[in-house]
């Protein structure tokens, strides 16, 4: 995990505020606030705006791979000629996106594979259970869904194409037990014919709603005596009086004071965190999704289109088919192709999809090149801590990530 220097815990509870209230914030905010500390939640929009509002919802703790695997340097071009692909770079955006895409290729041999793998695997140890037991805690046990991810291939050779990342679960002690046509069938009915090879991990687990998940930790946190308020920062700067030094947050409402301040902006952390000399090699991979309302029972747990990078969802309220990684920053109008592609697909492939109507949505997945999230006290920053570019594994790692912050910054004295 990439971290930084350990910082010491005060003796008397400290004040503390959390820039960004999506799931990762509110996690941390929570769990601090649990440990006896005055903790003030701020958010532009207030809690579950981004991609907590929109992700697919997995809880996926075999997900040790990093995006940036050996051979992908042969994908850039690709990247680049197909608007419609899985994934995607518009050539405008490639003078913007090349020192971060560099990195990216760079983290792609086996030695730096091997080390983003190992900092992922232990970042999302017992997430499953511990989400289980957060849904029960906020009031929300409805959301948690415990009947495993299919990843579905469409032949055996497609399947072979993506033996290193199975390798590197399976070595990472996660284990996926291989279905033929029968086997998926028995599993999920109305997937179309042409998958038929798949992999099933049957623990792993699914948030039916992450928008009224992270709201409800947010609740929780409130009810607990955490204060929320909605409020974009613009800055941040740590003043000191000689004897002590705090943090000055300036948003567009007020000023507010900290012992500590903690960054869970996602996508948006650089423009607090540049100013400061933290320069973190932060880039959105914006995702989509089309649900198709109403549709829940088409599927019955997480569904993987590997060969599309989509995952398919039962949600409350519909039928979520989220996926694609498009490089495009955080400005660019959301390409419309994207929804109509995604809606496309998953007609072709399931059954049960003809009538409904579809809502859309597009958000910035906030991802570090070798994949691996930064969180932990800011180097040369005393007060100043990171929870950022958990890219697409957010929901996953949102408890752990809490923990650890709570565990550095407030040791629980049990």
């Amino acid at each position: 995990m990439q971290s930084s220097n350990a910082s010491t815990a005060p003796t008397a509870a400290p004040t503390i505020a959390i820039i960004g209230a999506g799931i990762v914030g509110c996690c941390i905010a929570l769990a601090l606030r649990k440990r006896g500390a005055t903790v003030t939640l701020i958010d532009r929009e207030g809690p579950a705006a981004g991609c907590s509002f929109g992700n697919s919802g997995a809880i996926s703790e075999s997900s040790v791979a990093p995006l940036a695997m050996p051979g992908v340097l042969a994908s850039v071009p690709k990247m680049l000629r197909d608007k419609d692909g899985p994934l995607h770079l518009p050539l405008a955006y490639l003078p913007t996106a090349a020192p971060w895409l560099a990195r990216f290729v760079l983290s792609a041999t086996p030695g730096r594979v091997e080390r983003a793998a190992t900092a992922l695997a232990d970042l999302h140890k017992g997430a499953v259970a511990k989400h289980a037991t957060l849904t029960r805690e906020v009031g929300v046990p409805e959301l948690f869904l415990q009947r495993g991810h299919l990843h579905l291939y469409r032949d055996p050779a497609a399947l072979a194409d993506d033996a290193a990342a199975w390798e590197l679960r399976e070595r990472f002690g996660f284990r996926a037990e291989r279905l033929d046509r029968a086997g998926i069938e028995a599993l999920e009915p109305n997937i179309a014919p042409h998958y038929t090879t798949a992999m099933y991990l049957a623990d792993h687990a699914t948030i039916l709603n992450p928008a009224r998940y992270t709201q409800a930790i947010a609740n929780a946190f409130v009810a607990r005596g955490g204060t929320l308020v909605r409020d974009e920062i613009r800055g941040i700067a740590q003043r000191s009086d000689g004897a002590t030094a705090t943090w000055t947050l300036s948003g567009t409402q007020d000023k507010y004071v900290a012992d500590h301040v903690i960054v869970a902006t996602g996508a948006w952390s650089r423009k607090l965190l540049d100013p400061l000399g933290i320069a973190l090699p932060l880039e959105s991979q914006r995702g989509y999704h089309v649900q198709f309302n109403g549709t829940r029972a088409v599927v019955s747990r997480t569904v993987v289109l590997t060969d599309r990078k989509i995952f398919v969802t039962p949600m409350e309220e519909g039928l979520r088919v989220g996926g694609t990684v498009e490089i495009a920053g955080l400005e660019r109008a959301p390409d419309m192709r994207r929804f109509d592609g995604l809606a496309a697909i998953a007609r072709e492939t399931f059954a049960g999809l003809s009538s409904a109507t579809t809502t859309s949505w597009m958000g910035h997945r906030p991802c570090m090149p070798d994949s691996v999230p930064v969180v932990g006290a800011a180097k040369n920053h005393p007060g100043l801590w990171l929870a950022v570019g958990h890219g697409h594994l957010g929901l996953t790692d949102s408890v752990n990530t809490a923990d650890r912050i709570a565990d550095a910054l407030l040791p629980s004295p049990h």
